[in-house]
């Protein structure tokens, strides 16, 4: 048994990997899916042994090939990578029972198995990128997990998913080369590609070229932003969520950004910030006003739209905007709610994106003037939307309070009371989007598209109600989301120079 928990963190990308590989050379798209969740479930369990692992006994090593770092790749693992190695994976295995009726019907039979092979070969990427100690193979997994979401973009039913797709891809290449840049210019000055060891050399090499070091993190930070979906980089966005098939859509909108955030954490404070002093980085001032925007803007394009996969897209931006402003704030509270509200969203965005699908399921349309009175013709389904929106909007006794509970106290810690009243402010807007959604939902007259709705099969709903009333639990006992972030968040502060 030692020896099977030595190998777990190469267990955690070789699993899904493999699985991609197998399920490949499956044609029956009920066994592809069938392999695909058996696949999946595994790799929550390596997690929580990993960060159980890391929570007693400190960081793991895990080194690739028999070359020790910096040389060969490791994998290292910490309390911050642990805990999004976690949140991916287990959002990803509480969704899967909801893939099986979901891709059925809006995916061709024939290409079904495609689509779980595309889907293990993002997760393997999503989880590659999370627990690689090396900018490079960082780098190989960032391009593993987008091609694979090209593609699971480009099979929804709408032939606008082949526009999206396209759009995608072409942000994110320029992502990926602008990502790239920055690391070969931090290994022309550090000759290493190893985060760890980057992180020791740097701040000599800061002194040698310091033009080279802060060329880097601006290459870096855009590329990242580009596949965060940072506001204004955030125009693939939308149509990638809307046209995408429902259940692409919800393990994107959980994961991928997320995983995004965590690259951007662990270069700003872990290599960056651990080697240089983070105020001259001026990351902070550049954060701030694209978050703020971005929890405005964002929020408005919500308000007036009409296609409910949209208007939860750009709620997406917003939302992303939150968790910057923590990484902006860069003090314990703030970091703490942004390292929260990435596991809280997840979950959040993952029930109302899940919800919609099960509507589109049901009624073949998301487009809100056409589904007046579904609340009604499918209870269960939109008081699960309910809960999560109210989560969104920051509801007291739910997840997305305690979220902006902490970006409040963080910015008063930092005596920016300015910007604790945008968050706030910020926030009611939510309220405008979702409340819309309600009102058609539960006081208009029954549309003709809902007249037949009734909630999902179980196997659908059941995933629905488990995210959103995650949404309250985590409200409510935020020992394993706020108390991992609290501890996260101490560690990133005090690693700085």
């Amino acid at each position: 048994m030692s020896a099977l928990t030595a190998q777990l963190a190469g267990l955690q990308v070789v699993v899904p990997l493999l699985g991609a590989i197998l399920s490949a050379f499956i044609r029956r798209g009920t066994l592809a899916w069938a392999w695909a969740a058996l696949v999946t479930a595994t790799t929550p369990v390596i997690a929580f042994a990993l960060l159980f692992q890391v929570w007693t006994r400190g960081t793991i090593s895990y080194h690739l090939g028999g070359w020790p770092p910096p040389i060969g790749i490791e994998y290292r693992i910490d309390l911050l990578n642990a805990f999004v190695l976690v949140l991916v994976s287990l959002v990803s295995t509480i969704m899967m029972p909801y893939a099986r009726r979901s891709v059925a019907y809006e995916i061709d039979g024939d290409k079904q198995a495609w689509f779980y092979t595309m889907y293990l070969l993002c997760l393997t990427g999503l989880l590659g990128i999370t627990i690689t100690g090396d900018a490079f193979n960082a780098f190989v997994f960032l391009e593993i997990s987008s091609l694979s979401s090209y593609v699971l973009i480009a099979m929804g039913r709408d032939r606008r998913a082949l526009v999206a797709s396209y759009q995608y891809l072409i942000v994110g290449t320029i992502g990926a080369t602008f990502y790239v840049i920055g690391v070969g210019l931090l290994y022309l000055v550090t000759g290493s590609l190893n985060f760890a060891d980057i992180a020791a050399r740097l701040g000599e090499a800061a002194g040698a070229y310091p033009r080279p070091v802060l060329a880097g993190l601006a290459f870096l930070f855009v590329g990242i932003s580009l596949k965060l979906a940072l506001f204004p980089l955030h125009v693939w966005l939308p149509n990638a969520y809307a046209y995408a098939p429902s259940f692409a859509t919800a393990f994107l909108a959980a994961t991928a950004t997320k995983v995004a955030i965590y690259l951007l954490l662990r270069i700003a404070f872990s290599v960056y910030g651990v080697a240089l002093d983070f105020g001259s980085l001026h990351l902070s001032t550049v954060l701030y006003p694209l978050s703020i925007a971005a929890m405005f803007i964002a929020s408005l394009l919500a308000v007036y739209e009409r296609n409910l996969k949209r208007m939860l897209a750009y709620s997406s931006v917003a939302q992303i905007g939150y968790i910057t402003l923590g990484i902006a704030i860069a003090n314990q509270a703030g970091l703490t709610g942004a390292v929260v509200h990435l596991f809280n969203h997840a979950l959040i965005k993952g029930g109302l994106f899940l919800a919609l699908g099960a509507i589109v399921y049901r009624t073949g349309t998301i487009k809100l003037d056409d589904l007046g009175g579904v609340g009604r013709t499918m209870p269960l389904t939109f008081a699960a939307f309910v809960i999560a929106g109210l989560s969104l909007m920051g509801v007291p006794g739910t997840a997305g309070f305690i979220s902006k509970y902490y970006l409040v106290v963080g910015a008063l810690d930092a005596g920016k009371w300015p910007v604790a009243f945008l968050i706030v402010a910020s926030s009611l807007i939510a309220l405008v989007y979702i409340g819309r959604a309600i009102e058609v939902a539960y006081f208009r007259p029954v549309a003709e598209a809902v007249a037949h709705a009734k909630d999902p099969p179980l196997m659908m709903l059941v995933p629905i109600l488990i995210l959103a009333l995650a949404s309250v639990y985590f409200g409510i006992d935020t020992e394993l989301s706020a108390g991992v972030a609290s501890r996260v968040a101490e560690a990133l502060i005090g690693g700085l120079k």
